[in-house]
């Protein structure tokens, strides 16, 4: 396929960029999330990290010469003698904080997704995994976060990632989820795949009364016409989608799901059977293998067939460019999102 020429969109409508609005331009490597004047919270992993640090002295911190990308610097100044800095070298750094683990240490390693996804998945599998080692495996760059192009967007981590047996999968939405999600997916015994959002993260979830919890999902508004279930930056978007559509008279439901495996099916069924409402499954993540195909499975599994449709990435190597660019193009911005709902109801 060439580089000009892309995939027909599969199951996912495609999103128009508006004539009439200028592009923005951000760096394209590590952007924020944030928009203009939306409270942030610094390097909520860091942070979050640096304080259980000071009860849990078995934490460590381990990373592939990423520290500063993904706020395990954070960490490394606070405590120097726990972080350990393993160079250019993602199938190592999974070994070692495998054998970290063994020894009795909680390893926190960070990456970006795209190379744990890819290059280390044997390793983990193998090295982590199997073995059922509490080893917190934290990577920066999920899905479409990044505007360098396929070489790091890693849209297709949680698919890679659902087949592996007795492996917890998190995807935050913002800095409070961060904050909370740490202790708790230290506290977890066994290995834990979280996506992570860093730097300047948007600051959303304190507004709805929301408390992170392993293996559930939090309905954060209702709404009579449609249930967006959501999860990672996609709850943020969805939560702005709703303000956007109420102009229209539009009530939309939004239920976010950070723990992607072992999915909250009681919370999704019991949703998803109420008023007759459009399901639509919104994630930063490919059209292919993520929440939307979990979330269909089980309905279906469980006899419960509302109308049905997803926003998420295309099953294709995404351009590169500005973010705010990019997720207009591929449909993941609110004001995109509001578009296509329009559409659908």
């Amino acid at each position: 396929m060439s580089r000009t020429k892309r995939a027909p969109w599969r199951g996912v409508a495609p999103a128009t960029l508006d004539p009439n609005k200028p592009r923005l331009t951000t760096s394209a490597m590590i952007a924020s999330l944030a928009a203009e004047g939306q409270r942030t919270s610094p390097a909520p992993f860091g942070r979050a990290l640096v304080e259980l640090g000071r009860t849990r002295p078995e934490i460590v911190g381990m990373t592939a010469d990423l520290a500063k990308y993904t706020d395990l610097h954070v960490f490394a100044r606070e405590y120097p003698d726990r972080f350990y800095q393993m160079g250019m070298a993602e199938q190592l750094l999974m070994l070692a904080a495998a054998g970290m683990a063994h020894e009795g240490f909680v390893p926190f390693v960070t990456t970006y997704a795209a190379f744990a996804s890819r290059r280390t998945f044997d390793f983990i599998s193998q090295g982590i995994a199997e073995e059922g080692l509490s080893v917190k495996i934290c990577c920066a760059l999920p899905g479409l976060t990044t505007g360098y192009g396929p070489s790091h967007q890693a849209t297709e981590d949680i698919a890679i990632f659902r087949g592996m047996p007795d492996l917890t999968i998190i995807d935050p939405c913002d800095a409070l989820d961060i904050e909370q999600a740490v202790p708790a997916i230290a506290a977890h015994d066994g290995p834990v795949y979280m996506r992570l959002l860093r730097g300047n993260v948007p600051l959303v979830l304190d507004e709805y009364d929301y408390s992170f919890e392993l293996g559930k999902a939090k309905l954060l508004r209702d709404g009579t016409d449609a249930l967006v279930i959501s999860s990672g930056f996609m709850t943020m978007r969805a939560l702005e989608t709703a303000k956007l559509l109420e102009a229209d008279r539009v009530s939309l439901a939004v239920l976010h799901v950070p723990t992607i495996k072992p999915l909250d099916t009681d919370t999704i069924l019991r949703e998803a059977r109420r008023n007759g409402r459009l399901v639509i499954v919104a994630e930063n993540h490919t059209v292919v293998g993520g929440l939307g195909e979990a979330v269909a499975t089980a309905m279906l599994t469980a006899g419960v067939t509302p109308k049905f449709r997803q926003v998420a990435l295309p099953d294709a190597f995404l351009d590169a460019g500005a973010l705010p660019t990019l997720h207009d193009r591929y449909g993941i911005s609110a004001e995109a999102m509001a578009r296509t709902i329009r559409t659908w109801l």
